[in-house]
């Protein structure tokens, strides 16, 4: 945590603590949290149902305003109800090099393993104990006459560096339009028969031979990285943009033929409803035929 925190102090870094939470009142964590004028909240475990616990923790953690949860020597396994309301948007860093030994004990059984290196992993936190998409690792090498207690002190070195590295990428990708764009083109070429196509200089996706979706990358003035899809026409669009202005504008030259544009660079971003408009749109431009075979 403390790594975290000062590595946020720097004028570059893409995040900042807002919250410093524990299930253990005396943690130091928190000490050192309110010295250096970050909130604090403590809950303890003790006489409470997990899922009561995790739903307290939750709703501490959204009112304090985070967009992400960064878990640093947080031992409580989590519900799955928590980790899915935080999905792709919650990290962790276990020390071993993952996918080799999850839970407990990593650098003895490293060294009973007879390995080179140890190490440590950046992760997304999913259900399943360690076992979320890698974001990050850094082997340590094992020396001789290591013990479990040395060779943990200096993965424990490599820890501080490689979490906030890992961390700031993770928070900076949503305004990156390389991962953007990486992202919307997995989705769109998911779809049936469709195909990546530039138009006017800009990724685009058909199907038949007509686009029903195109990339935009702050084109014509705006701050907007966006999904340029197919609406239902000029009464959708403005209400729309009317009801949501922080989700949706008027794309330039595309907008009077009733396409709206999807905003990509923003927080929280409902990537399953980045894939609705791609598929809603698909079907706007295939054929009859075509979309009668598919159901999604």
């Amino acid at each position: 945590m403390a790594a975290l925190l000062y590595a946020s102090r720097a004028a570059d870094c893409p995040y900042e603590i807002v919250l410093v939470a524990s299930n253990n009142p005396d943690a130091g964590g928190l000490a050192l949290a309110a010295a250096e004028g970050v909130a604090t909240f403590a809950l303890p475990h003790k006489g409470m149902a997990r899922a009561d616990h995790d739903a307290a923790m939750d709703a501490a953690i959204r009112a304090s305003g985070a967009q992400y949860v960064a878990l640093a020597g947080y031992m409580r396994i989590l519900t799955a109800e928590f980790v899915s309301g935080w999905d792709g948007r919650m990290v962790n860093i276990h020390p071993s090099l993952l996918p080799k030994y999850t839970g407990l004990h990593t650098h003895d059984r490293a060294l009973a393993a007879g390995d080179s290196h140890g190490g440590c992993t950046v992760h997304l936190v999913t259900a399943e104990l360690d076992d979320g998409p890698m974001l990050g690792q850094t082997a340590v090498a094992i020396l001789p006459g290591d013990t479990a207690d040395s060779l943990a002190a200096r993965v424990l070195i490599a820890e501080h560096q490689l979490y906030s590295r890992c961390l700031s990428a993770l928070v900076a990708r949503g305004s990156d339009p390389v991962w953007l764009l990486e992202r919307v083109r997995e989705l769109a070429l998911a779809l049936p028969e469709a195909e990546e196509r530039p138009s006017h200089g800009s990724p685009g996706w058909r199907v038949g031979g007509k686009y029903f979706a195109h990339f935009n990358d702050q084109h014509h003035g705006t701050a907007h990285i966006a999904l340029l899809a197919k609406t239902s026409g000029a009464d959708e669009l403005d209400g729309l943009i009317d009801t949501q202005p922080h989700a949706y504008f008027r794309p330039a030259y595309y907008g009077a033929a009733g396409w709206v544009g999807v905003i990509l660079n923003q927080p929280d971003v409902d990537w399953d409803g980045v894939s609705d408009w791609l598929a809603r749109s698909w079907r706007a431009v295939a054929s009859a035929k075509l979309a009668a075979m598919f159901e999604f």
